[in-house]
């Protein structure tokens, strides 16, 4: 190919400039040895990236055929082994760009022999990017690719189909036959596909899903197997899916199953509730409130619980009518085991007496139940708790909510506010109105007793304000609601 550039033009004549582009040719879209011998005798050639144009065969070449390279210039030189290793997973990525870009980084580290330490280099980062997708593709392959069985005795083979994102198979190949080394089998994909006989690997053209089997005996069993074990309350949803996503599901026998699974046990779960609501009384409430607690001792639904010395949970009289809702322990409740005893609590007890409201009479808690801090030294200050881990501590609150169905539900702070709601809120736009709550009773929003700790300016009024909060909310109270 020829490439023309137009010169800047003098009293209006025209000048052309021509530059030779050379085409290296590979055998296959993941040839990564073919890529390297071709960069190396290109680059001993003096041959500039842009000179180059890269062609894997069988590819359609829209812009013709250029020059070939002539000759394979004689000689070596070295380059970091991270070098290799990128290049070599880069290679299967289906990025067209991804051989001139391992080309050019290849030029610039006889150069600049420490190029690939630069993170933030915009060349690495893509490659960095792209290798990422291939590694991610190879997991996926391993961990979803099902085999099922054909034949019988010594004529069983097992045959799997997969579709790849990248040109991964011929990398993964060497997993699947270590792990399945005494099987015969053969693993099908749109671009090529793999056969092991037990001592040799061959490769064959690319299939369709039609010609891969739909099941055989041993799915019935596995899929029994798995319903039995498969545990809902375990399962999140949104990281299934980012983990899993639903392209490899016709894949796999058992994701046939997990819709109804987690439909099924959403409504025992609702059943149940309901059933202990209505007579959840004396010992009963106390059973099933410990029994939560202890559960709760154990949570590992975020990573909150690796760094906090414990769970503290809800505490208060199950028969409450008011229960309190804060943002998440703090550093003394952290280690005491128990809601509200530091310096914003002491304020809290304080404010709470002043309204006319016992504590005693109130069930106290927290929407996070561990402490999220940042080390100091020496100290462990406080870290507002993330929506991911104020969404993965709601179930726990609304267990206890459920528990003692209270009239009045106060939220202490915005993060409290968006664990009831289960949407973001500000604490400015519910201040002062009752909001109803889908189960029942209605909830209230002011102020977090730590927000007073830190304000700077208008202290005393500040405070008054929130006593009168809690004055206006312990006298709404009054009036049925249990037998309602």
């Amino acid at each position: 190919m020829r490439c023309w550039r137009r010169a800047r033009p003098r009293r209006g004549s025209w000048s052309c400039s021509v530059r030779e582009l050379r085409t290296a040719h590979l055998a296959a879209p993941d040839d990564f040895d073919g890529w390297r011998s071709a960069a190396r005798a290109l680059i001993l050639d003096g041959t500039a990236p842009d000179d180059v144009l890269w062609q894997v065969e069988g590819e359609d070449d829209l812009f013709g055929a250029p020059p070939t390279m002539a000759a394979i210039a004689e000689g070596a030189f070295s380059v970091p082994r991270p070098f290799v290793d990128l290049a070599r997973t880069v290679i299967c990525h289906r990025d067209p760009e991804r051989f001139s870009l391992l080309f050019g980084l290849l030029c610039r580290l006889r150069e600049e022999p420490r190029a690939m330490e630069d993170g933030a280099d915009p060349l690495m980062r893509r490659l960095a990017r792209l290798a990422s997708a291939v590694r991610r593709d190879m997991h996926k392959m391993r961990a979803f690719l099902r085999f099922r069985e054909l034949g019988e005795g010594e004529e069983a083979r097992y045959v799997a189909w997969f579709e790849p994102e990248h040109h991964i198979v011929r990398a993964n190949a060497g997993f699947f036959v270590r792990r399945f080394a005494s099987m015969r089998w053969s693993i099908l994909t749109p671009d090529l596909s793999l056969h092991w006989d037990g001592e040799a690997l061959s490769e064959g053209p690319g299939a369709s899903r039609a010609e891969a089997p739909g099941g055989d005996p041993v799915e019935a069993v596995w899929k029994t197997y798995y319903a039995s074990i498969f545990n809902p309350a375990r399962v999140k949803i949104g990281a299934m899916l980012k983990e899993m996503p639903k392209k490899y599901w016709r894949n796999m026998p058992e994701t046939a199953l997990v819709p109804g699974l987690i439909a099924g046990a959403q409504r025992q779960e609702r059943a149940m509730v309901a059933t202990s609501a209505a007579g959840m009384t004396g010992d009963n409430a106390t059973k099933s409130w410990n029994a939560l607690r202890t559960e709760a001792k154990r949570c590992t639904r975020c990573d909150l619980h690796r760094c906090a010395t414990q769970t503290v949970f809800g505490e208060g009289p199950l028969d409450a009518d008011i229960v309190f809702v804060g943002e998440q322990p703090g550093d003394q409740e952290d280690l005491a085991g128990r809601p509200f005893v530091g310096p914003a609590g002491q304020l809290f007890d304080r404010a709470l007496v002043e309204a006319g409201i016992d504590r005693t009479r109130a069930y106290v808690t927290n929407a996070v139940k561990h402490f999220k801090f940042e080390q100091r030294g020496k100290r462990r200050i406080h870290d507002k708790p993330n929506a991911g881990e104020i969404s993965a501590c709601r179930w726990w609150l609304e267990r206890e909510l459920t528990l003692i169905r209270p009239r009045i539900t106060v939220a202490l702070g915005a993060t409290a506010a968006r664990s009831l709601f289960g949407r973001a809120v500000t604490v400015s736009a519910l201040r002062g109105e009752a909001q109803p709550l889908p189960e029942g009773g209605e909830a209230w929003v002011t102020v977090h007793p730590s927000y007073l700790l830190r304000v700077r300016e208008d202290k005393d009024e500040e405070y008054a304000r929130f006593v009168e909060d809690l004055r206006r909310i312990g006298a709404q109270r009054a009036g049925p609601w249990r037998d309602s």
